[in-house]
């Protein structure tokens, strides 16, 4: 159901669903589409995003349904990523239209004064919002429409789920939802992982691995423009035991030197001894503008000389792919 009507009457907020296990930098890279298109950008990690289009629509002059599919052609043209995207004027209609969206993209645009309507065709479990126990409390009690949902006098609704949830899930089955879009970027957070295909006890295994991480890591941050200020190892144990330990950096880095000598010390201070770790996740924390962190003049030629070389390695990376060179202890762990 697509919206042909004139800006002044057409939705205004947009949803957008990313596949579902999306890397974290492709999502970044979609918020910033998402930012050109709009200022009013609302981050849903892991995968998705809210976008207010008021002031697109009248930048564009163009309806909901053109923009949305404006969108999809330069997510999959710019980055490769489809979305599934959903246009209405709340956030509960825009979000339940992104749903129905078949995988593994496309748009539908619920016009305004066509939102009750839609959405009361819909079964009740369809509505954003809605979880599958109170789905199956009110299906138990024959409501298995919006349209049902809606018709039923909100004390009852809130009588089979609650105060605060019924009064919600009766307005939202009415298409009426007053939040608006909050401007929000990802956490200030990087996370790059590894698992091992076995439990592992070597040392030399598990060292390697975490050696991988911090040179992904690194280029990621770099790539991104961005320093860290903390780092957090967290280990995985066979049987889903968890260790995690959190430290800051002298100051805020992007560069493997610093990263490694951090995440080394987390990995000392694990203290292992004979556990069977499944995975490493290394994330970098407090992410700041690598334009933000100040240069600090070194007397220590041989930093001066790595740093050099990190720069050159990363023109190759980008040319060649990230795996064509790195560490000497990784390539000889996997060989």
């Amino acid at each position: 159901m697509t919206s042909q009507n004139s800006v002044r009457r057409v939705s205004t907020v947009m949803h957008v669903r990313c596949p579902d296990r999306l890397p974290e930098e492709a999502y970044r890279s979609v918020l910033e589409l998402l930012a050109g298109l709009s200022p009013v950008v609302q981050a849903l990690p892991p995968t998705a995003a809210l976008v207010e289009l008021k002031g697109a629509l009248r930048y564009h002059g163009s309806d909901t349904q053109r923009l949305g599919e404006m969108l999809r052609v330069r997510a999959i043209s710019r980055l490769g990523v489809d979305v599934r995207i959903g246009v209405g004027p709340s956030i509960t209609v825009a979000a339940t239209a992104s749903a129905q969206v078949p995988s593994p993209g496309g748009v539908l645009a619920v016009a305004p004064g066509e939102a009750a309507d839609w959405l009361a065709g819909l079964p009740v479990e369809a509505l954003h919002g809605i979880g599958e126990r109170q789905a199956a409390v009110l299906r138990d009690y024959g409501i298995h429409t919006v349209g049902l949902l809606a018709a039923v006098s909100p004390v009852t609704v809130q009588r089979l789920l609650g105060g605060r949830a019924g009064r919600t899930a009766s307005d939202r089955a009415r298409g009426i939802d007053p939040r608006p879009v909050v401007p929000r970027s990802l956490p200030a957070s990087a996370a790059v992982r590894h698992r091992f295909e076995r439990h592992v006890l070597d040392g030399a295994d598990v060292r390697a691995a975490l050696l991988t991480l911090v040179v992904d890591l690194g280029l990621l941050l770099r790539r991104r423009g961005q320093a860290a200020r903390a780092l957090t190892l967290q280990l995985v144990f066979a049987g889903g035991g968890q260790w995690e330990k959190t430290r800051r950096l002298a100051e805020p880095s992007a560069h493997e030197e610093d990263l490694r000598a951090l995440a080394y010390q987390l990995m000392d201070a694990a203290g292992l001894q004979r556990g069977r770790l499944t995975g490493i996740v290394l994330r970098g924390e407090d992410l700041v503008d690598a334009d933000q962190v100040a240069q600090q003049i070194s007397l220590d030629a041989g930093r001066e000389a790595r740093l050099v070389a990190e720069g050159a390695v990363d023109r190759v990376r980008a040319k060649f792919g990230p795996d064509v060179i790195g560490p000497a202890t990784v390539f000889r762990r996997a060989s």
